[in-house]
């Protein structure tokens, strides 16, 4: 692992960059991993050590780090045409025909899509359209937005309202006002003793329900839901919730999003999420895997309701007064147009269908580790919540710092994955992993948790 030495990559990063989702005082101590080049699931650092990518990046490299085909699409691109906007009625070829393969690919019915840079934009963006779309219908009151404890939607100042996540809060003066919060659909982590997973999610529709009408349901108008938590744990719905809350939203006439963007293409072994957990949006984001994370872009589509709604008030007010610079920019759309000619050539979905078995079935191998409380997940994302007593559900003190140090101590073996809240391992694979890379990436993992054991042991932290 790099460290701070001389004028080396490492120096020079801690003398000039800002590093997100990092302790910063002890970044200044230790410094940053320097990545150099990658090559298919694999990314090396400045010394030349190989490391699995175990988290595809940031969720996202689902090609790997190497696909010649979208070099090759952003090179065409960049000599044709290297900018251009979609403002003012103006268009081009490369955002017409992403734009018709998503409403293609869409899971439900949908209208119109808009383009933006990542997926804290387009879950943005989604949320001035609720209030929009409400204020063309004339209910200026219905403008509150549920979203979830342990819910991850992005870093603006709206998005990371929605966010559940009490780091993305703290000392940024957020949550704004209107942003609201339900149950996390965690069976593991909040069930009540001998409570299944139906009578857990009854119990947390039914606590949806009591806060709109507590809200006033004149006063609610959207819900924001990932069919996935990603960054909050990789928190899969217990069985029967979704169709639980749906009706529920049907009822009091709120929209709902469906917030795609790690789920997106391919990762629960649907091209949607939706489609796993038969889930019927209003709107829909994705980001990430759209581009295989080769260049920023992302996309919210929304239903032919709201499209209606975005027509009448534009031309009362004289125009649609949202926009970003790069949104549909030519080169990402065509990096993302040929994203999607790969999946589908290579029937990416079946060869998720087919290997994701081997990593659930692993994890949940690892979930007998003494230091493992819970394995859970769906095709190929995963997670492994290290607990101090995990059949009693304690976990450790946060202060204890376990998940990171697990987290760093696979790094050691060649293994690069994410520690999250909750001393929570998480695992999300570049799509186009094989099963021997499944089985390499599981053992360098089993490395770390024996070595985060005997730490635990040594400091007195758990009797294992």
């Amino acid at each position: 692992m790099s460290t701070h030495r001389g004028n080396s990559l490492a120096s020079r990063d801690i003398a000039s960059l800002i590093h997100p989702y990092t302790n910063l005082k002890l970044h200044e101590r230790d410094g940053p991993l320097v990545i150099t080049r990658g090559k298919g699931i694999h990314v090396y650092d400045d010394a030349g050590k190989e490391y699995i990518e175990g988290l595809a990046g940031l969720w996202c490299v689902s090609l790997g780090f190497d696909e010649e085909r979208l070099i090759e699409a952003a090179t065409r691109q960049l000599r044709q045409l290297p900018f251009y906007h979609s403002f003012g009625g103006k268009s081009h070829d490369a955002a017409i025909e992403l734009a018709e393969r998503l409403l293609a690919l869409a899971p439900v019915p949908m209208a119109r899509v808009f383009f933006a840079d990542s997926g804290s934009e387009a879950v943005d963006t989604a949320i001035k359209l609720v209030w929009y779309y409400n204020n063309a219908l004339g209910r200026p009151r219905k403008k509150k937005i549920v979203a979830r404890t342990k819910g991850y939607h992005g870093v603006t100042v709206a998005t990371a309202s929605l966010t559940g996540l009490p780091n993305n809060h703290r000392d940024f003066d957020l949550p704004i006002a209107g942003m609201l919060h339900t149950d996390c659909p965690h069976h593991y982590g909040f069930a009540r003793d001998g409570e299944s997973e139906e009578d857990f999610a009854t119990r947390l529709a039914a606590n949806l329900e009591q806060l709109i009408l507590a809200e006033g349901p004149e006063t609610v108008a959207a819900f924001f839901a990932e069919p996935v938590m990603g960054a909050g744990g990789v928190l899969v719905p217990p069985r029967t919730y979704f169709a639980k809350i749906q009706p529920i939203l049907r009822k009091y006439d709120i929209l709902f999003l469906a917030d795609e963007v790690i789920c997106g293409f391919g990762r629960t072994g649907n091209m949607f999420g939706c489609q796993t957990f038969d889930l019927k949006p209003d709107m829909i984001t994705v980001a990430k895997a759209l581009s295989a994370a080769y260049l920023p872009i992302a996309a919210l589509m929304v239903s032919e309701p709201i499209r209606r709604a975005m027509i009448a008030e534009s031309e009362k007010i004289g125009m649609f007064g949202h926009g970003f610079t790069y949104g549909g920019h030519p080169v990402c759309c065509a990096v993302a147009n040929e994203t999607l000619k790969i999946y589908g050539e290579r029937r990416i979905v079946d060869h998720v269908r087919e290997v994701s078995p081997r990593l659930q079935d692993g994890l949940r191998r690892l979930g007998d580790h003494p230091v493992v409380g819970e394995a859970r997940g769906i095709g190929l994302i995963g997670a492994l919540q290290l607990m101090r007593d995990g059949k009693k559900r304690l976990a450790f003190d946060p202060a204890a710092g376990v998940g990171a140090f697990c987290a760093k101590r696979a790094e050691v073996h060649g293994l690069i994955l994410r520690a999250l809240s909750g001393d929570t391992i998480a695992v999300c694979p570049p799509l186009i992993v094989n099963d021997a890379q499944i089985e390499e990436l599981l053992r360098r993992l089993g490395l770390a948790l024996d070595d985060t054991a005997a730490m635990v042991r040594e400091r007195g932290l758990a009797t294992i």
